[in-house]
């Protein structure tokens, strides 16, 4: 029976593992649930789950939820009270669901405490890419990715490699050192040549560029084929988060930006392809249910049944491919020229977004004016290499200022 974290367990992630979970109660019991400020829906959770923990982000907010959850689930609150159900010594493993960069220390926890992590947090690796991935090394700990594309990618690769794995070849500074110095030499993973990241496109894949600058919050959020959080979606309607995926598969898989492709794929049925060096090209498809990735890492590496729908291929009929063009996507093009420097310009990058993201979900700015946000604050961003946390918070800290006052100027 392994015990399980889950770190955001509100939000989509959550509840879908909790769905995989509760498929198979003889393998998984709920160590510890955590949430923001969803207390009906995290009350339910704690009363089909029965966690020993739940902790949520106010001292006011665990007041309430006490009157409302068994006296036999402790209800905590705060970051030490998130880190300590992250660390836990009778905890096996972690979901880490919570978005944004508020999900960096208690990832970071389980990492230290060398758990079994299943890492949906990508803004994790954005944010402290090399700091994060040699803790994982120092720790023992085992990463597998949770976003689809990264699973799909780590499907596809040879039986041998393992995202624990990627940590030991890293060397200092950005990834990929060992292979990437240009395009045609190939990644740093033995007989692969480049990694395929495939991405919807979004809502707004055809509507014409200049409709942009209208479209509403609602609309930005109305996913074709996923059912997301509304900043992950607006993410999705921009590709900035096929571009902070592009800076997390360089860490995972220690490779350069330059051997990581993105392309659109509207059905999103092939969630990400590995090219090897001789020729033959390897894909991971299934319907576009997140409870795929979740049970394969949940139950790795095993298999287990998901809930998912199997995929009907004479069904889905065509599958196409596309260039994402960077007129449309201009968030994508800004972030891999971040992915090529590194070093603290993925923790602005991330950190000026979510402002920026935020001020739209809110209408306070157009859609079109969250790279004009973004863009601001990279604008002779003045890289340093963080050797501690303390860096990478301060980075986060003086993107979100300065994101703020471009706000401000709009």
């Amino acid at each position: 029976m392994q015990q399980l974290t889950i770190l955001g367990a509100t939000g989509s992630i959550g509840v879908n593992t909790l769905d995989v979970v509760a498929r198979h109660p003889d393998r998984f019991s709920v160590f510890a649930l955590t949430a923001h400020t969803r207390l009906e829906q995290l009350a339910a959770q704690c009363h089909q789950f029965r966690p020993r923990y739940v902790v949520v982000t106010s001292e006011k907010t665990a007041q309430l939820l006490t009157q409302q959850v068994s006296s036999e689930t402790v209800v905590l609150w705060g970051s030490e009270g998130l880190a300590m159900v992250a660390s836990h010594d009778k905890v096996d493993m972690v979901m880490a669901a919570i978005v944004g960069a508020a999900g960096l220390m208690p990832t970071l926890a389980a990492v230290h405490a060398g758990k079994k992590v299943l890492l949906a947090n990508k803004e994790a690796l954005v944010m402290a890419g090399g700091l994060f991935m040699e803790a994982v090394r120092c720790s023992g700990a085992t990463l597998l990715p949770i976003d689809s594309e990264h699973n799909a990618i780590f499907q596809c690769l040879p039986q041998s490699f393992a995202c624990v794995g990627a940590a030991e070849k890293l060397s200092a500074g950005a990834p990929g050192n060992s292979g990437s110095e240009a395009s045609n030499q190939g990644t740093s993973l033995p007989g692969v040549r480049r990694l395929l990241l495939s991405g919807s496109g979004g809502p707004f894949r055809i509507i014409p560029v200049d409709e942009l600058t209208t479209v509403t919050p609602d609309q930005a959020c109305a996913h074709p084929n996923w059912k997301m959080g509304r900043k992950i979606s607006v993410d999705s309607a921009t590709m900035m988060n096929k571009g902070l995926e592009l800076i997390e598969a360089c860490w995972l898989f220690d490779v350069g930006e330059a051997q990581v492709e993105i392309v659109i794929h509207p059905q999103s049925i092939v969630h990400s392809l590995v090219e090897y060096v001789d020729g033959s090209m390897l894909a991971q498809l299934g319907n576009p249910d997140m409870r795929v990735p979740i049970a394969h890492a949940l139950a790795w590496p095993e298999r287990m049944e998901s809930g998912a729908a199997m995929l009907d291929l004479v069904a889905t009929g065509a599958l196409n491919f596309e260039q994402p063009h960077l007129q449309r996507f201009p968030c994508l093009g800004l972030a891999r020229e971040v992915a090529k420097v590194m070093g603290d310009a993925p923790a602005a990058l991330n950190a000026a977004n979510e402002v920026a993201v935020e001020a739209f979900l809110a209408g306070r700015i157009n859609f079109t004016d969250i790279i004009r946000v973004v863009d601001s604050v990279m604008q002779n961003w003045s890289m340093t290499e963080p050797s501690h946390l303390v860096m990478v918070q301060e980075a986060d800290t003086r993107a979100r200022n300065r994101a703020v006052e471009s706000l401000n100027r709009l």
